[in-house]
């Protein structure tokens, strides 16, 4: 299979918040299993799409969910024209061609997806496929990633630690204000003075955080916000679409928000 259309040929914009960058090549080299873990919206899927580019290696991602099972990873049996024909999974595709594999919120799935992969997380570097009795070495250049959000998750639904130690982990959170700005104006193509004000209602929305709201706005969300200026809707609309509507019901904390924002406007 060829793996070209997994190759990124344009660079993603990534503004580094610390060493990671020099973290994740030095875990590359050793093919270390690493595991990505912050906010969501906070720039986890952006890095690793950046690595790859830097790195010139293909990446193959799997966004995880409740009803994602291991054979759909692996693969299964189908029917067609010809009969009954074994289809590989997204992970052993990877891990015969020698990709970059990165299960994004590995946690949404059924819990035997990560049993699947502690084969490849070790000395082995192996994926068993149980329901065509092959055992796939994976190639030299494979690596796997994961990532979660490990403030957002149930006790029911966390990594169980015979998964997370076999990972190296890297802390994410959302940049400081100054690189925020500077990436919301990138992105979305307004100027850092307004992009400053949304960095500056996010961070009211993030120290609801425990107090009313389960996560705050995320550098995502602001990107949103500021896509929508961009085109001429005013900082409270913009706002109102982008980070309050979509982050809470609670009519207390949208109004604390909605002042928050009107203050700035």
């Amino acid at each position: 299979m060829n793996l070209d259309s997994y190759l990124i040929t344009d660079e993603p914009y990534y503004s580094p918040t610390h060493n990671e960058v020099q973290l994740f090549e030095a875990a590359y080299v050793n093919r270390m299993p690493m595991m990505l873990k912050g906010p969501t919206g906070c720039g986890k899927t952006r890095f690793v799409e950046y690595m790859a580019w830097k790195l010139k290696k293909p990446l193959i991602t799997v966004s995880c969910h409740e009803d994602m099972t291991a054979s759909d990873l692996v693969g299964r049996y189908l029917l067609d024209s010809e009969g009954t024909i074994w289809h590989d999974g997204p992970l052993t595709i990877a891990v015969r061609q020698g990709a970059i594999c990165y299960l994004d919120e590995i946690v949404e799935a059924r819990q035997d997806t990560s049993v699947v992969i502690h084969s490849l997380t070790d000395d082995r570097r192996i994926l068993s496929l149980e329901k065509k009795n092959e055992v796939v070495k994976a190639h030299q250049d494979f690596q796997i990633i994961i990532s979660y959000n490990p403030g957002y998750q149930s006790v029911l639904k966390d990594l169980k630690e015979s998964t997370k130690q076999r990972f190296g982990a890297i802390d994410f959170n959302y940049p400081n204000p100054e690189d925020e700005a500077k990436i919301i104006a990138h992105e979305s193509g307004i100027d850092n003075k307004t992009a400053a004000k949304l960095v500056y209602i996010s961070e009211r929305s993030r120290n609801l955080k425990g107090h009313g709201l389960d996560e705050g706005a995320s550098t995502r969300m602001l990107i949103y916000a500021a896509q929508l200026m961009a085109q001429g809707v005013s900082l409270e609309d913009a706002c109102e679409v982008a980070l309050v509507l979509p982050i809470t019901d609670d009519h207390d904390i949208r109004n604390a928000l909605s002042s928050a924002i009107t203050a700035c406007a």
